[in-house]
């Protein structure tokens, strides 16, 4: 078995979502988000996210943590926020001693729905079918969490030659 969390990184709400690999399954284990809030100054929010972070990764002890990497954005200021964000991931991670593995956008798509152009529309879908989800996530960075999540499990596998 090994436990991935998979993180959505950003400074207002910041996704995570949790898998584990048992034999050939990937089974949901659960899911959230972390409101970093969308007022007061930037360094207040991040602490937030670390905080909130740090008590997840202490409460399910993942096994691997996975994330987006960065994509080129129109707004320069956006790219510099969510690279904020995902520093403090980082050093969640870091300090948890968890390793950290980044999957391109088309990766993750790919993983989950068998396609790199995916629309985010069909990502959720294919999370909520492929994880059985009994609910809706309740934002989509919660949904980008879980197939960052699913992403690696799969890959993990693939690597490890365990699956066919």
């Amino acid at each position: 078995m090994s436990l991935t969390i998979g993180i959505d990184p950003g400074s207002r709400i910041t996704g995570y979502g949790l898998v584990e690999r048992r034999g050939s399954e990937i089974v949901y284990i659960g899911s959230g988000i972390i409101r970093g809030g969308s007022t007061g100054p930037i360094e207040r929010r991040l602490l937030m996210i670390k905080r909130e972070l740090n008590g997840v990764i202490e409460r399910y002890r993942p096994e691997a943590l996975a994330v987006e990497e960065i994509f080129m954005a129109k707004n320069p200021k956006s790219i510099l926020t969510l690279g904020e964000a995902r520093g403090v991931v980082l050093l969640a991670a870091a300090e948890a001693d968890i390793p950290v593995f980044e999957y391109t956008p088309r990766e993750v798509k790919s993983s989950v729905t068998g396609a790199g152009a995916a629309h985010k529309s069909q990502v959720a879908a294919m999370v909520g079918r492929l994880m059985r989800l009994d609910h809706e996530p309740e934002t989509e960075d919660e949904t980008d969490a879980l197939a960052v999540a699913f992403c690696h499990a799969v890959r993990a596998a693939l690597f490890r030659g365990r699956l066919t």
